[in-house]
């Protein structure tokens, strides 16, 4: 028994997963783009995103992505497409204890890299990372990320929290499909294929 754990996030062309669904979501370090996803957002983002939520077994959030979601998901009902996401196995990564409201959600405590490789190894199935920027850069850093289900927008904002931020460790990845919404999201799927590989564009072309 072993689960895949998977990123799914929404990118600007520059890399930004800052604050994308609303301006209040979140403005730290006085980020000012907060709700760049919502102009692009059209039948076919829909069918997308449904996609993502109904391949996932269980889903692994850092504290500020649990706050987040946690305030909207249990209000949906079953009927606006809150069943899935709802009734699925969640689990919270922090380093101290907090309090989980959001049904079927087990809280994490301790060094993310530890917990998360643990609870790697006794599920299984697909563990979708959604958002958690900061969570991202820990799990990168252990190798834990198999796959990248990356929603890639038409906006560039010139600043916020990247998806590869300064200190990533490096990876190769294989592209293993992509599509392109009417409003121009692209979304691209990759598999993580061990370090990148290197050589020169002159000899490459001799």
């Amino acid at each position: 028994m072993a689960s895949k754990l998977v990123v799914g996030t929404f990118l600007s062309l520059d890399g930004v997963m800052q604050g994308p669904g609303g301006r209040g979501e979140d403005d730290s370090n006085g980020f000012p783009h907060g709700g760049w996803l919502p102009p692009h957002v059209d039948e076919g983002f829909g069918e997308i995103m449904g996609g993502v939520f109904e391949r996932a077994d269980g889903m692994l959030l850092g504290r500020k992505s649990y706050d987040t979601l946690s305030a909207h998901w249990p209000h949906v009902s079953d009927e606006d497409g809150g069943a899935k996401i709802n009734s699925m196995p969640k689990y919270v990564a922090t380093r101290s204890p907090m309090t989980a409201d959001w049904r079927n959600t087990e809280v994490l405590v301790g060094e993310a890299a530890e917990t998360v490789a643990a609870l790697k190894l006794r599920t299984d199935g697909e563990l979708l990372v959604q958002g958690s920027s900061d969570l991202l850069r820990t799990l990168q850093k252990a190798g834990l990320v198999d796959e990248y289900r990356l929603l890639i927008f038409p906006v560039v904002l010139g600043q916020g929290k990247r998806l590869f931020a300064e200190g990533t460790t490096p990876a190769g990845l294989r592209l293993t499909g992509s599509r392109t919404t009417e409003a121009g999201v692209v979304y691209a799927t990759y598999d993580v294929a061990g370090e990148p590989s290197c050589g020169s564009v002159l000899h490459a072309a001799s």
